[in-house]
């Protein structure tokens, strides 16, 4: 994935109010870290690190706070 996509990615989920373990599994799965300790792992956490492994890039639209 390309630096501006990532960045304006991440730009768009944080402007929106994703929620932030979402974010940090979206980025951590783009850039191939491996995951959190099984402890720390969240739905949210686990649905971004999916998309972000898979290149999704609209996924974070249900995982808005309000």
């Amino acid at each position: 994935m390309e630096k501006s996509v990532y960045h304006s990615t991440l730009k768009k989920m944080h402007d929106s109010g994703v929620n932030k373990a979402y974010s940090h599994g979206w980025a951590s799965g783009v850039l191939g870290n491996p995951q959190l300790e099984e402890q720390r792992i969240t739905d949210a956490y686990t649905a971004g690190y999916e998309d972000g492994e898979n290149g999704v890039l609209d996924g974070y639209s249900q995982w808005i706070e309000q």
